[in-house]
């Protein structure tokens, strides 16, 4: 079996981080996932399949959800990329994050980071989204724990909390 850098060399790839410029060497067909991890040790992204079907590892990239594992690092090459730690302000955490914690909605914590990205990115295309929306939004995670019924109660009630954050 062939491997996917042979034949290739590391380049030095600019970002930007959560706000921040960065520059990483990697092989172009590395996974965004890990040079994330690895590299700029952003741990809260989160590998659960590792084949984009279980969303832990969505972060934003260029304001689009997308799955890390899915997303060789050389097309995010100039890219603005959001991740969880990008959505607290310093030590303040988001009102998404703080209702995960007060409704239950993170158990084993591999899908949070996933399923907040992804009510962040629902949030920021729709402030007042319906149950049916948030659903939706959340759809593409997956959640072995909680049975989503506290997750969805999570979103909503940052969406109801948004006037008091």
């Amino acid at each position: 079996m062939m491997d996917s850098r042979e034949g290739s060399r590391q380049l030095q790839i600019a970002l930007t981080v959560n706000g921040e410029a960065r520059s990483v060497l990697a092989y172009p067909m590395d996974r965004l996932l890990d040079v994330l991890r690895e590299q700029l040790q952003l741990t809260g992204t989160k590998e659960g399949c590792g084949e984009g079907e279980c969303g832990s590892c969505s972060i934003l990239m260029d304001g689009i959800l997308v799955n890390s594992c899915l997303v060789p690092v050389m097309q995010a090459r100039g890219s603005n990329l959001l991740t969880i730690e990008g959505i607290s302000m310093g030590e303040r955490l988001h009102r998404l994050q703080a209702s995960f914690l007060e409704c239950g909605g993170a158990q084993c914590g591999i899908c949070t980071p996933g399923m907040i990205l992804a009510a962040f990115h629902l949030l920021s295309q729709k402030s007042e989204p319906t149950m049916t929306d948030i659903r939706e939004g959340l759809s593409g995670n997956l959640c072995r724990c909680t049975g989503y019924s506290q997750i969805v109660e999570a979103v909503a009630d940052a969406v109801n909390s948004r006037t008091t954050t």
